[in-house]
């Protein structure tokens, strides 16, 4: 029986490139999906489950994002100030008139891996309200 091997790229070889995605009129569940293929690498050949050989995403426009049906008006999220009775709820038109970043940001965390590298990939998400971000030097060509 013949043994195969992974082969693993040496750190000096992983390419990472930046990806600048406009939000502005798109569906909300559908963008994500391709930004969290984007952070995770699954665009590349080299790429492997257990490396992080994924890229930099830039989003921007996050405050004109669409979702579709009644999401606005019910999709509730959640967290725990870890005090009793703590359990505070933000509905999405809320959080989305306050802090449209965060909407972002969350969806992308909610469809990567639930492993150790999920710290490290959510780090290489650069998410902009409007159209003004800091990285345009690295799409310069």
């Amino acid at each position: 029986m013949k043994r195969t091997e992974t082969k693993q790229l040496p750190i000096s070889e992983k390419d990472r490139k930046w990806h600048l995605v406009d939000l502005s009129g798109k569906i909300l569940g559908r963008v994500v999906t391709g930004i969290a293929g984007l952070i995770i690498g699954k665009t590349k050949t080299a790429y492997a489950p257990h490396t992080d050989c994924g890229d930099y995403v830039v989003a921007i426009n996050a405050a004109k994002i669409k979702v579709t049906g009644q999401k606005l008006q019910d999709k509730k999220y959640y967290h725990h100030t870890g005090y009793p009775t703590g359990l505070r709820q933000i509905g999405l038109e809320e959080l989305l008139e306050s802090n449209p970043t965060r909407v972002i940001r969350l969806s992308v965390l909610g469809m990567l891996p639930k492993n150790k590298l999920r710290n490290s990939r959510i780090k290489r998400l650069k998410v902009f309200a409007d159209g003004n971000h800091t990285y345009s030097e690295k799409f310069k060509s």
